[in-house]
Order: structure tokens, then sequence, then C-alpha cells
């Protein structure tokens, strides 16, 4: 299933009957807040916060990209997904 825009593609995951990977959810996480926010600025989580230190790697993978471009990469990546998981 092809998403035409980021809201399309977040409401086909919310459609998913079985959930991804952590991987796969890793880089759907990262590639959405490249594609609404743009470069990842905040201040890395510290402690033993395993998810969000997480969550932030995956984030700081896509910088430099443009928001049209992680927004592009992650209409791809639910495309791909949702023929594994719908």
């Amino acid at each position: 299933m092809k998403p035409n825009s980021l809201e399309e593609a977040v409401a086909i995951t919310n459609k998913f009957t079985s959930r991804p990977s952590n991987e796969e959810l890793l880089k759907l996480y990262g590639l959405y807040k490249q594609a609404t926010e743009g470069d990842n600025e905040s201040e890395r989580p510290g402690g033993f916060d395993f998810k969000a230190a997480a969550k932030y790697n995956s984030w700081l993978n896509f910088k430099g990209k443009s928001k049209q471009e992680a927004t592009e990469l992650y209409l791809g990546l639910v495309e791909e997904l949702s023929g594994k998981y719908m």
C-alpha cells in the first residue's frame, strides 16, 4: 500500500496486524522525527534509559537529510512494511 502523505503513512502503521521488529520500529521513528522536526538537536539521554537512547540514535542516523527526503524515505519504508505486516 503506497501512502501519499506522512499522515496517511502513520495511519497505515496503525493498521499493522503484527508488530514490526525493533529495528524497523526504530527506523520508522528516526525517519518520522527527521521528517517532522529536522535534525536532532536535543540532548542525548543519559543513564540507563536504553529505549530513549536507541530512539535518539535512530533519529541521529538521519541527520543532514532534508524533511522532504526523510518523508520520502518514511513513505517508502511504510509501503515496504505494509506488505509484511498488513
